[in-house]
């Protein structure tokens, strides 16, 4: 991680925070030689949410860019059809210590962390009569997710990682970070998490771009899902489904068309004119309007499957013909580019429910039923038959689903991993089922013990 952190936490925070903290002369004092942010960083009620909104930004970014990328391409859904030589390797399942979209990824996510490490150290010993009321514990909450939310992406991408869990002011600071296990880096997702819902402001009836404690429950149940903690992950999902803020629209592509923000997001990051969400280019045909690179392109199956009535129902929406090429229409703007992230939908916790109701100790093959069906029926699919209870079946009809539900959004190469249908969908070995660790980081960093991922 040492390396990591030299090249990006210098670079992608500093460069973030100067930008977003123009004016605010005092925030940075880095020193000359491996210091990373001064200790005076965070003064004032104005620095502490300019850094809690650099951890947004921060957010977002991974959101639209790595996060799709790692999800999309390893995949079935889509195919690459670009000469960038990182994403041809995704696409083929030849992960490599050195490329670039992977070691892209591990380095923003720490750098994220970073950023809301210090969020998390300064913001409780700011006094300032400026904050608004619970303004300061809520800033603090949401630093608490966001690391979570990076910690997620990492131990379902790389297994168990460091976890680093103090800010950086020098380089000197980062030894002696063994490598956690899988196990105690959720553990330290639920504790992050934890510590988010107790300081974050209850439930409005609108805002879904912001944290409230309705998004920890939701994305702790993917969490909980993720971790095989059925039972709990039930609970969490049915919380949030109980929410009135939160509803399934009908037809499917209500929840992707502008403006957004509808009663289906349970969490989405936002985009404008001035700033950008994820862009439509590498979706869309070179020819035609608007225009686009096609690269990112889906696959014939995909296509078969969404067009089939009975099982992709009108979510045939996602995919649009132009002449002959078909492409993904689920991000569909391009200049200016509003297309927003959808980090966590209302059909999810349905299906997180559903699978958790099927698969824990004291199955509920009725309630899983009932929950996949309530997506089935948004989608004009056919139904699940309710008096099929066959364990294996109900589970397979739950995974086939949310292949559909969420084509092109941020889940289907984790879905094969967590689901461990990878090898057999994909004929991808069990040994490569997370990306290797950075090869700079494992020669750079004693902690590591020159030891990357099995495979690698």
């Amino acid at each position: 991680m040492k390396k990591i952190v030299k090249q990006v936490y210098i670079g992608a925070f500093a460069l973030l925070t100067l930008t977003t903290f123009s004016g605010c002369e005092k925030f940075l004092d880095l020193k000359p030689t491996n210091a990373l942010l001064a200790d005076n960083a965070v003064y004032d009620a104005k620095t502490s949410r300019a850094l809690v909104n650099a951890g947004y930004s921060n957010l977002k970014s991974y959101s639209i860019g790595s996060a799709l990328t790692l999800a999309v391409l390893p995949g079935d859904n889509v195919f690459f059809a670009g000469s960038q030589s990182q994403n041809i390797e995704l696409d083929n399942h030849a992960f490599t210590v050195t490329n670039s979209a992977i070691v892209g990824a591990y380095a923003s996510s720490y750098a994220l962390i970073n950023v809301v490490n210090w969020a998390i150290s300064e913001i409780p010993k700011v006094e300032d009569a400026t904050f608004a009321e619970g303004e300061q514990n809520k800033l603090i909450g949401e630093a608490y997710f966001i690391r979570a939310f990076a910690y997620f992406n990492l131990v379902r991408s790389w297994g168990g990682v460091q976890l680093q869990l103090n800010p950086t002011t020098d380089l000197t600071s980062l030894g002696a970070i063994s490598r956690s296990t899988e196990e105690q880096t959720y553990a330290q997702i639920l504790s992050d998490l934890k510590s988010s819902e107790d300081l974050l402001p209850a439930d409005d009836g609108q805002t879904r771009n912001k944290l409230q404690k309705a998004i920890v429950r939701a994305f702790r149940a993917k969490v909980l899902l993720y971790a095989k903690r059925f039972e709990e992950a039930e609970t969490e999902a049915t919380a949030v489904i109980q929410n009135p803020k939160y509803a399934l629209l009908k037809p499917y592509n209500k929840f992707f068309v502008a403006p957004f923000l509808t009663s289906e997001s349970v969490f989405e990051l936002s985009a404008t004119a001035t700033n950008a969400g994820t862009s439509g280019s590498a979706w869309f045909p070179a020819s035609g309007t608007p225009r686009g690179s096609y690269e990112f392109r889906p696959s014939n199956e995909i296509i078969n499957l969404l067009n089939d009535p009975a099982k992709g129902g009108n979510r045939k929406s996602l995919i649009a013909t132009r002449g002959t090429d078909v492409f993904v229409n689920l991000y569909h703007t391009v200049s200016p580019n509003i297309n927003p992230a959808y980090v966590i939908r209302i059909a999810d916790l349905h299906l997180i429910r559903a699978e958790a109701r099927a698969r824990k100790a004291n199955p509920d093959y009725a309630g899983a039923i009932a929950d996949l069906n309530l997506i089935k029926d948004r989608a004009e699919a056919t139904l699940y038959p309710v008096g099929n209870t066959d364990k294996d079946a109900i589970v397979q009809s739950i995974w086939d689903e949310r292949r559909l539900e969420f084509a092109f959004e941020a889940d289907r190469w984790y879905d094969l991993v967590r689901t461990e249908q990878a090898e057999e969908v994909l004929g991808v070995s069990k040994n490569f089922w997370i990306f290797p660790i950075p090869q700079s980081d494992v020669l750079s960093d004693p902690d590591l013990n020159g030891t990357n991922n099995p495979g690698y």
